[in-house]
């Protein structure tokens, strides 16, 4: 894999239950995971290939940090999927230059934003 100098290369997701986490995230976008052993777990870049971040178990999450945004082709569908693997909408969809977003926590109290361009 080729990394690219200061660009954001992985991104860990403190939780505090590894197996709704992962339910979570596959229902709401279809990711998937590399498992090493009970307290962490890859997620697989899209075909498989490689990872884009991970999942820890933590003694205590702490809600905030930053802001990790994910792309939509479908904003409304997203949004749906999220609410209905168990996230809390925070922010509902808003417009803004060049697109549309909104904010969401999951099971873990991570907060995390949805952006579409249209």
């Amino acid at each position: 894999m080729n990394q690219v100098n200061h660009v954001i290369d992985y991104i860990e997701f403190n939780v505090d239950d590894m197996h709704a986490a992962k339910a979570f995230y596959g229902e709401a976008f279809g990711w998937q995971f590399n498992d090493y052993g009970p307290d962490y777990a890859g997620i697989q870049k899209p075909g498989g290939v490689g990872e884009v971040g991970g999942l820890t178990v933590a003694d205590r999450v702490q809600a905030g940090g930053p802001l990790v945004v994910l792309y939509s082709d479908d904003l409304d569908s997203t949004r749906r999927r999220v609410v209905d693997a168990g996230g809390k909408i925070l922010v509902e969809p808003f417009s803004f230059p060049g697109g549309r977003r909104f904010h969401f926590s999951d099971p873990s109290g991570n907060i995390l934003g949805v952006w579409a361009r249209q």
